[in-house]
């Protein structure tokens, strides 16, 4: 039995965080009880326009990324892009290699087909030179591949590696590295998906059509101010370089400072201003600050951006700063602002919707590019928070209007998805993996083709493909469980019951991943699943094994695989997914080594033993605008669970047990209020009549989500657990 837990919350902390946010009650305690409760981490939950984003120059050598493109434009170079089979490579290749055809960029891609490995191969490396191909642009993929970035530079082929995977200790010797999971990466958050990162050099891209595109601008700030001494004069700068804050510079001068001290603290003021661009808001209040301290022997070229704004953002024409500041959505979510972060806040929102009326079709691209990043998102399971959520909401909102993008259309219509309310749930479970089925069988390229199709005849039948590989990826995996049999739970007793680990030559290894994943559920530990294939090189056949590591929060897949040291042909991945390749000649050593790895390893304790409750609601409560408040809180998936409701004294009015295969399930009538609801407990046939009962009242947690049938949308209850209640009337 689980231990249910409803954290207690004051009703004045409830009450002042509704109202520094305008939040209902219900959503505030939510939040609460998550741990949700700094304006920084509410801001990714309360809002999803594109404003909110991280720039793309915000990764330390995007700049040099951008012009090694337009450099290879410039020249007519050939440029290869290289993938990864799955959604997240295949979404990163599309995203990327449509943007440099719509440059005019002679590109082409290549992704690992048929038995190859992992990662950029030594065989597409001699093929592209061979082509007389000079840039090699590697996404969702590249940073493990040191020998191959290795062997590209020595036949003078230029590499940029775009990545999210955990990078090794010794990097590949590329030029530019775009990886947010580097330390030196500049960017501020590290958990976005191999796609997003396509994105963000896509969206550099787009930008550097623009004027601005490294135009050095510089903003200031004049203001006076008392204190206890008199009046200081502040002077707040801030350098900008493609719309990302490069450089602060703060001066202040106190009413009785002497002039020589006045002259000294101004020399770096002058240094940080000498041939910038100066922006100001009101250039008469800020030149007459100025004037108070430097007199009028030195003339300021101040450009007053106030009349410019006012043109397309009309509603803060006649507000100062200060008014700006306190107005300001961003400035809301974030602690100890300056007028100055009001100046660029606003110079930003301006320059942007100047370029989206310029650039209409980089609007466009982005929410067409979004749709992909969602879908990579939620298909390699990264962290809903931060700006993943944005990615997912605007790609969700773009989906639901109508405006899916062909090849993902047609999948949405045989799913039955369009016209509904689509959520992250439904693409997790109906379309990724759909797309991913190519790629499991060794043909990835098919599910490219499904987005770089423009042929709306072609894509449909591109997407029946699709479906009939996505039956025979089901069967491999049936077929997978059955060779192994009960081996998974024997293997538990081998590792002391920290790990599974399996190896077996009958599976395929498109299925890998997906057996480790059903091992972990099935288990509740790490799991790990191994399998031998034979590569025909024109050396001949050779040989290795292949393995997909799966974890919970117990420990990380990469930390885990690098204790191995040097014997794999390479591995790589995230903390809750890994995969590696092993030559023949070294998997009895790695058999030999994963006891004492195991046994050497600290695994966390188990804290599946807990179910942590987000509300009580009384029966009035189970209404539409429940289901409004759901809406508003997508997308759910890692770190974002969906919401756990507790309802007591439930009453099971029906009952039936039900399955396709087998009778595993079990489907309630639940009365509760006025109310008959129906709710479904996924395998929990055996609960029937031990110990619940038809006439029981029971305290129910449960998932409130939509049920949708012949076209009329209603609601259901998805129980997580439940309770006898004795003490009901």
């Amino acid at each position: 039995m689980k231990n249910w837990n409803k954290k207690e919350l004051s009703p004045e902390s409830v009450k002042s965080l509704c109202k520094k946010y305008s939040l209902d009650a219900l959503s505030a305690s939510i939040l609460m009880r998550r741990g949700i409760t700094e304006g920084r981490d509410l801001m990714w939950f309360l809002e999803d326009d594109a404003r909110f984003l991280h720039s793309p120059f915000e990764f330390a050598q995007m700049e040099d990324a951008v012009d090694r493109i337009l450099a290879a434009k410039e020249e007519g170079e050939k440029v290869l892009i290289f993938g990864d089979r799955d959604v997240d490579g295949v979404t990163a290749t599309t995203v990327l290699f449509q943007q440099l055809e719509r440059m005019g960029i002679d590109v082409s891609w290549k992704l690992p087909s048929g038995d190859d490995a992992y990662g950029i191969t030594m065989e597409a490396v001699d093929e592209f030179a061979k082509n007389f191909g000079t840039l090699l642009i590697s996404v969702d993929c590249g940073i493990s591949c040191v020998d191959e970035i290795a062997h590209a530079n020595e036949l003078g082929i230029s590499t940029i590696i775009t990545d999210h995977h955990n990078p090794p200790e010794n990097l590949p010797c590329a030029e530019i590295i775009l990886n947010p999971k580097c330390a030196d990466s500049g960017y501020p958050f590290a958990e976005i998906s191999g796609c997003a990162v396509a994105f963000k050099l896509a969206q550099a891209l787009r930008f550097s059509q623009t004027e601005l595109y490294k135009e050095d601008i510089c903003l200031l700030n004049a203001r006076t101010e008392k204190n206890s001494s008199g009046e200081k004069t502040v002077i707040e700068c801030v350098k900008v370089r493609n719309l990302v804050r490069v450089k602060n510079f703060v001066l202040e001068i106190e009413e009785n400072d002497s002039a020589q001290s006045v002259q000294k603290k101004s020399a770096a003021f002058f240094d940080f201003l000498k041939g910038e661009q100066i922006f100001v808001w009101d250039a008469e209040k800020n030149r007459a600050a100025l004037k108070s301290i430097f007199t009028s022997a030195i003339e300021f070229n101040l450009f007053d951006i106030r009349p410019e704004c006012a043109k397309i953002i009309p509603q803060i024409s006649a507000s100062s700063l200060e008014q700006i500041q306190h107005a300001s959505k961003i400035a809301r979510y974030e602690n100890g602002t300056t007028e100055l972060d009001a100046l660029f806040n606003i110079f930003v929102t301006y320059l942007e919707r100047k370029i989206a009326a310029t650039f209409p079709s980089h609007i466009s691209c982005d929410e067409c590019d979004l749709q992909l990043v969602m879908l990579s998102a939620l298909s390699d399971i990264m962290p809903l928070k931060n700006e993943n959520r944005i990615f997912a909401r605007r790609g969700l909102a773009s989906l639901n209007s109508g405006k899916a993008r062909q090849g993902l259309a047609q999948i949405l219509a045989r799913q039955g998805l369009l016209g509904k309310t689509i959520t992250s749930t439904d693409l997790a479970w109906n379309v990724t993996p759909i797309l991913n089925a190519s790629g499991r069988l060794g043909m990835p390229e098919i599910s490219l083709q499904l987005f770089l199709e423009k042929d709306a005849k072609k894509t449909d039948e591109i997407a029946s493909k699709l479906f009939e590989m996505n039956e025979e990826r089901k069967k491999l995996v049936d077929a997978a469980t059955d060779f192994l049999g009960a081996r998974p739970e024997k293997s538990l007793d081998k590792f002391g019951g920290k790990i599974c680990f399996v190896s077996e030559e009958k599976i395929n290894r498109g299925v890998l991943g997906l057996i480790a994943t059903k091992l972990l559920r099935r288990t509740g530990v790490p799991s790990i699943v191994i399998t031998k294939v034979s590569a025909n090189h024109e050396d001949g056949a050779e040989d290795f094994y292949i393995g997909s590591m799966r974890s919970d929060e117990k420990i990380c897949c990469t930390d885990f695989l690098d204790k191995f040291g040097d014997i794999y042909l390479n591995h790589g991945g995230h903390a809750a997914a890994a995969g590696f390749s092993i030559s023949e000649k070294n998997y009895e050593l790695f058999l030999q080594k994963i006891h004492s790895v195991v046994e050497a390893t600290n695994f966390n304790a188990d804290s599946n033993d807990e179910i942590q409750i987000d509300a009580e609601l009384p029966p009035q409560h189970l209404t539409s605008d429940l289901m409004k408040m759901i809406d508003n809180f997508e997308p759910y998936g890692n770190e974002c669970r969906e919401f756990v409701f507790l309802t007591k004294a439930a009453k099971i009015v029906a009952a039936q047990i039900i399955g396709k295969t087998e009778p595993a399930h079990l489907k309630l009538t639940l009365e509760i209020g006025a109310n008959k609801w129906p709710a479904l407990w996924w395998g929990a046939a055996e609960k029937l009549n031990a110990p619940f009962r038809v006439g029981d009242k029971i305290d129910v947690l449960y998932n409130y989500e939509r049920n949708t049938f012949n076209g009329v949308e209603g609601r259901k209850l998805v129980i997580v657990d439940a309770k006898q209640n004795f003490n009901a009337d």
